[in-house]
């Protein structure tokens, strides 16, 4: 039964390898987004807080070797982290992509929304990597689906083109 509602032309492997490239370039993307909105919106951020992303950084370099990073380096560390996580979210995305229209609602917006409540308001403030979401203000929330919602655009119009589908 479930067969019949398969794509016979899906091709997972060939999703999850634009799904990378789509993520790598959804993320770059977004970080030029988030650089031009901070400038707009400076009360969005709280420019005294570590990003999330440069805490993951450091709790995974000191699980792995006993030592956290220095101060230096979690910038670094910080964007290897977004990048690695935006390529696993588009490497799941062009798989789901491959089977499912459903996932592509909206020109990838619909993912991008699910990611940022997803991520944003739930699994990092679960990691200790930011305050819980009912802290933050609204702009601040306002600021982060703005750029989610960008990296699922640029997401799907990305797998999109490198999947000709």
């Amino acid at each position: 039964m479930l067969a019949r509602h398969l794509d016979r032309n899906a091709d997972p492997l060939r999703g999850a390898l634009a799904g990378i490239v789509a993520g790598l370039f959804a993320s770059l993307t977004m970080t030029a987004f988030q650089a031009g909105a901070a400038k707009l919106f400076p009360d969005a951020l709280d420019s005294d807080d570590e990003p999330a992303t440069e805490k993951a950084a450091d709790k995974v370099a000191s699980a792995a070797t006993g030592t956290p990073l220095p101060e230096d380096a979690k910038p670094v560390g910080g964007e290897i982290v977004h990048y690695l996580f935006g390529a696993a979210l588009g490497s799941g995305y062009g798989i789901a992509g491959e089977y499912s229209d459903a996932v592509k609602a909206g020109g990838g917006t619909v993912f991008g929304a699910g990611a940022a409540l997803l991520f944003d308001d739930v699994v990092v403030p679960a990691l200790d990597l930011a305050p819980p979401a009912t802290e933050a203000p609204p702009a601040t929330h306002a600021y982060a689906l703005a750029s989610h919602l960008v990296f699922g655009l640029v997401l799907e119009a990305t797998r999109r083109l490198l999947r000709g589908r």
